[in-house]
């Protein structure tokens, strides 16, 4: 079993070696905030004054697998607002939380300009994009329960937690989650409502039973006018009257 650098050691070697250049550097993700497990990897957000595209790049060194996410002092404002308008926000999330490794005197104002962004919230959503959310959970509940065949429920179940998940979040103004991060997202949004999403769904996946997931999803739906379908629509209607 390859012995590993402690996390910043290895982080700080690996900066040295492959991005001298770096003017500010966080290293962030589960290491930073204690959750490591044994596949953790570094998160590690370099910002080089020269660059002219981010990217982001995979490697592993110093018994670290490492994600490199590179950003001038001008790309990474364009990604706080794309993470600020997909309601994701990844990239703030890691300048926020991140431990500084290198700074060129710039690094307390993006880690700054990021606690904010998070602070503020998504852009909330507006009448149409409710009616959106409605309409696709809607769909998703019909075909469930018209459904006789449970290798596509399996399917139509998950799709439905996510759009669940997102709604509840979007329409209380808070940050929605991917994957592992739905459910964090859901616990801050509030403990007791993330417990009853995953009871909800573990007990699906154990039991095949439908009628829980159903009635939790329509019990979401209610407080803001139920399942949406007759009259539903994107653009202008040509429809005759």
């Amino acid at each position: 079993m390859t012995i590993r650098d402690s996390a910043v050691h290895a982080a700080k070697k690996f900066i040295d070696q492959y991005f001298p250049a770096g003017e500010v550097v966080f290293l962030a993700g589960s290491i930073v905030r204690g959750e490591a497990t044994e596949s953790s990897d570094l998160d590690i957000i370099v910002f080089e004054g020269s660059l002219e595209h981010s990217y982001r790049k995979s490697f592993v060194e110093f018994g670290w697998p490492i994600e490199v996410f590179v950003h001038s002092f001008h790309t990474y404002k364009d990604f706080f607002r794309e993470n600020r308008d997909r309601a994701r926000p990844s990239l703030p999330q890691m300048c926020a939380e991140g431990i500084i490794l290198k700074d060129n005197g710039q690094a307390a104002s993006i880690k700054n300009e990021a606690l904010a962004l998070l602070k503020r919230g998504p852009l909330p959503w507006q009448s149409k994009e409710v009616d959106s959310a409605r309409y696709e959970i809607t769909n998703l509940l019909d075909d469930l329960e018209g459904s006789t065949n449970p290798a596509e429920d399996l399917f139509t179940v998950s799709r439905l937690a996510a759009k669940i998940h997102e709604f509840v979040l979007r329409v209380n103004g808070c940050w929605i989650g991917e994957g592992k991060w739905i459910v964090r997202a859901l616990k801050e949004f509030n403990e007791e409502f993330a417990e009853c999403f995953v009871s909800i769904f573990d007990d699906y996946y154990k039991t095949r039973q439908k009628q829980r997931v159903i009635g939790f999803a329509d019990n979401v739906l209610e407080p803001y006018g139920g399942r949406l379908f007759e009259g539903y629509s994107v653009g202008k209607s040509r429809a005759k009257e």
